[in-house]
């Protein structure tokens, strides 16, 4: 399903979430506050889903004056790096919101978290198995037939305790025990059907080191987590609505602080994978070129492909929050940064496929600075001059030998303006006798059609851009395109990968040539390379290297081509 609207009728859909927490304030609910949290695994770099949700959080705490925690969710040190955690922290920030000194990790409660466990042992809620995994998945039945019951179920509280205690201290190895809550082997939930809450693992932890070789489940941790900040509003995506049940029963039987769970509908989107193991997957086996290349959908990859964090913040108000799953077109994600850059990028002008223009009939030597406007949305930008002179480079496809129809650009004996500067004529070419192709291109010029001047009122069809031969730098140009070539990349059929759907032309690196105004251009500098697109200038940008990647073209070129 496509739940997009044309880019004309784009609204801010109403938040339902908004609405439950106006009406607890209205009941004053947990005093009438409001605290959210953010709550990553740093197990891998966060993407435009998560983007949504830290907008949702740290958005709602803002909006009701409240308050929104950074909590790492690090309850398996065999996935998690302090790469991760840092990434989280910047991508966090870049989009602008900060959580004012609240940030917390799962592991800074492993002790009460622990403690908790014993405490349903003490009650007998919790007992320690001794079944294999695989054991245990195959007793739990299925959605339609009652799970069968351990048989370590009925131990003793003392003896669950001391078998617990002895988990903690390492006496056995992985694999070989558990502790699981005593529920229904019978509930139509499965996630009600003794779940478990810890399991050994020997694994270095990234910030409790080797203190611990037990570690709570995700479905034990979170939850209790969010009690212990006394979190009012846990937002969370669909897929743990029946996780909630679960959630509820602990907080219950611990009789602790209840966090109301709201879940909302992740974000799904066309050509877009968001599975946090299949995009280590694709980094892990070079499909990419690591977390940050930018033709994935992580914070850091649209980042350095020049997206904004405006643009997203304005994506993540625009699709809203709903109660069902839905796919947004990433027409819509990349219609919110045309719409921001279009307002703030310096337009310039770079040809991406030269080929070399003469004219013929100006001095040969003389430069002339041409003033060209840096943004028309902006006037307070003000004007640059761009040097011309007698030897250009145009865009290759911008001359046609032998034009189609409709073609207004270049061609023998046909006339078009060159951006900023003066009519030119067509008079000649130069063809490569072995290869045939177009090397030099002949015009003359009319010096009194400079743009501009009032006495210039003869009128053409086609605008080129342009550079100069002699003063233009060399860049290379990464044309950066969607990373799949079908809107759904996971919809292929049983026993056929994924990747088969990569679009092998996701990357093009091109030798280009740009104005001189961008000689001291800076990583993620953004700019609009008038009549091409938007570009943004590469982390490789060094001191004689330019690097700029294609953030998006000016126009979707890819609903056309569907159309």
């Amino acid at each position: 399903m496509n739940d997009n609207k044309p880019e004309s009728e784009v609204k801010t859909p109403a938040n339902f979430i908004h609405s439950i927490i106006e009406e607890d304030l209205r009941n004053g609910k947990n005093e009438s506050r409001v605290h959210t949290r953010f709550p990553p695994e740093p197990n891998g770099y966060l993407h435009i889903g998560h983007a949504k949700s830290i907008c949702l959080n740290f958005g709602t705490a803002a909006k009701y004056n409240g308050k929104c925690n950074l909590r790492f969710d690090d309850t398996n040190p065999v996935k998690e790096d302090v790469e991760y955690v840092d990434s989280i922290r910047d991508d966090v920030h870049w989009l602008g919101f900060d959580w004012g000194g609240r940030e917390f990790f799962a592991s800074d409660y492993f002790d009460q978290i622990y403690q908790f466990a014993e405490d349903l042992i003490k009650k007998g809620k919790a007992y320690v198995c001794d079944l294999t995994a695989d054991q245990i998945a195959e007793q739990k039945g299925t959605p339609t037939r009652p799970g069968i019951e351990s048989p370590y179920r009925n131990r003793t509280v003392e003896e669950n305790l001391d078998l617990f205690r002895r988990m903690k201290a390492g006496e056995f190895p992985e694999g070989s025990k558990v502790l699981r809550a005593k529920i229904d082997m019978a509930s139509p939930n499965m996630h009600m059907r003794d779940p478990i809450m810890y399991r050994i693992i020997f694994g270095h932890h990234h910030r409790t080191g080797d203190k611990w070789c037990i570690y709570p489940m995700y479905d034990f941790a979170h939850g209790q987590c969010d009690s212990i900040e006394k979190i009012t509003h846990s937002l969370c995506t669909l897929e743990f609505e029946v996780h909630r049940p679960l959630y509820d029963w602990f907080v219950k039987e611990l009789e602790i602080f209840a966090p109301q769970q709201i879940e909302f509908a992740r974000l799904n989107m066309t050509y877009t994978v968001m599975s946090k193991r299949k995009l280590l997957e694709l980094v892990k086996n070079n499909f990419v070129n690591g977390w940050d290349d930018p033709r994935m959908p992580t914070i850091s990859g649209l980042r350095r492909r020049g997206y904004t964090p405006e643009s997203i913040r304005n994506f993540s108000e625009i699709i809203g929050v709903a109660k069902r799953d839905n796919v947004i077109d990433v027409s819509l994600l990349e219609f919110c940064i045309r719409e921001d850059l279009n307002k703030r990028a310096s337009r310039v002008m770079g040809v991406l496929n030269p080929v070399k223009l003469i004219i013929t009939n100006f001095p040969e030597g003389v430069v002339e600075e041409m003033p060209a406007i840096n943004n028309p949305e902006k006037p307070e930008a003000g004007n640059r001059n761009v040097p011309f002179t007698r030897e250009l480079y145009i865009e290759r496809e911008d001359f046609m030998e032998e034009p189609a129809p409709k073609f207004f650009r270049l061609a023998p004996g046909k006339e078009v303006r060159l951006k900023y500067s003066y009519i030119i004529k067509c008079e000649d070419f130069v063809k490569d006798p072995v290869t045939g192709e177009i090397t030099e291109i002949h015009c003359t010029y009319d010096p009194e059609t400079l743009s501009g001047r009032s006495q210039s009122n003869r009128k053409v069809k086609g605008t080129l851009h342009w550079v100069s031969a002699s003063n233009a730098l060399e860049a290379e140009i990464r044309l950066y395109d969607r990373l799949f070539m079908s809107e759904d990349p996971e919809d292929v059929e049983e026993g056929i990968d994924y990747k088969t759907n990569l679009n092998p032309d996701s990357l093009k690196i091109l030798k280009g040539f740009v104005e001189p105004s961008l000689s001291n251009a800076q990583p993620l500098d953004k700019y609009q390379f008038e009549r091409i697109g938007y570009f943004c200038t590469d982390y490789d940008t060094k001191e004689g290297k330019l690097v700029f990647n294609r953030t998006v073209s000016l126009k979707d070129s890819w609903t056309k081509a569907k159309n």
